[in-house]
């Protein structure tokens, strides 16, 4: 099977784009007409998340082997060290592999109930995303990639250790980095800068949401850990209760946050679709990374 990496190696920039497992059936109608509608757009891999301690593993084994299977998409799947042994991380990497998937983001997972709470580690598990990612690639013939903060993570002491996290992620075996969300460009391209900095040469990634409501403003907070700029702040602001005037304006901002990242060389942009294809198809078609036939 094609690797993420191999996809990014073009002589073009590409996107990616991230879905979570459906709960119940009207979910996954919802689920997989935005996987259908983005398809013809050929993005260069899908990513399917894992919940937190394993609460979606089998939807996400189930939902990734489809996408193998019955697209013609290339599917890479989460896996989090939380609540899980050895034993069954192995168990669950041999289950990718049955079904095909030769691409996974190792992560170590936020606890269960309160992403900022206390991280313990399984007993007999491990503590490590470079402990994880060395686990892959002993499994088996996998393109493994890790997660990157570029305002650091919530227990980092600093971006200094933050980075350097990172780097014994990327030097453990990984193949590529996706950057978990911010607003502004130069946030991502600091983060770059800092791995640059340490010799590190890897693939790195920028995360985008595509920012349609005051909710989705909100979960950027939520995710990345950053309050909004005031720039940000003075575009949005105005239409807190307009909502297709916050739902222009917040396309316009990511548009162009996707398109000085472009310019800066990056390969590919990543969106967290939240499970609908809208206003990532609107994105994509702005910046140009849509294939001639969609």
């Amino acid at each position: 099977m094609t690797s993420v990496v191999d996809r990014l190696h073009g002589n073009s920039p590409v996107f990616s784009v991230e879905f979570f497992p459906a709960r119940d059936e009207a979910e996954e109608t919802v689920l997989w007409r935005a996987i259908r509608e983005l398809e013809a757009f050929d993005p260069a891999f899908v990513s399917i998340t894992y919940g937190a301690g394993g609460s979606t593993r089998d939807r996400t084994i189930r939902t990734t082997s489809r996408v193998a299977q019955e697209t013609t998409l290339l599917p890479m799947a989460h896996l989090t060290l939380v609540n899980h042994s050895v034993a069954e991380l192995r168990n669950v990497i041999g289950w990718y592999a049955a079904v095909g998937v030769r691409n996974i983001l190792a992560v170590r997972g936020d606890p269960p109930g309160d992403p900022n709470g206390e991280w313990t580690a399984h007993p007999e598990g491990l503590t490590y995303a470079e402990e994880l990612v060395r686990l892959c690639r002993e499994l088996g013939d996998f393109c493994v990639g890790v997660a990157a903060s570029p305002y650091g993570h919530p227990r980092s002491a600093d971006l200094d250790t933050d980075t350097e996290y990172l780097v014994r992620k990327l030097r453990a075996g990984a193949d590529f980095a996706i950057a978990q969300l911010f607003f502004q460009p130069e946030d991502f391209l600091r983060l770059r800068d800092r791995v640059a900095a340490r010799g590190c040469d890897t693939v790195l990634i920028p995360g985008l949401m595509p920012l349609t409501t005051p909710r989705t403003l909100a979960k950027t907070v939520e995710l990345s850990g950053s309050s909004v700029p005031d720039s940000v702040a003075r575009r949005l602001d105005p239409y807190v209760d307009d909502p297709a005037g916050f739902r222009a304006a917040g396309i316009d901002l990511v548009t162009e946050v996707g398109e000085r990242l472009l310019a800066e060389g990056v390969p590919c942009l990543h969106f967290y679709t939240f499970n609908r294809s809208k206003a990532t198809r609107e994105i994509v078609g702005r910046l140009g990374l849509v294939p001639a036939r969609a």
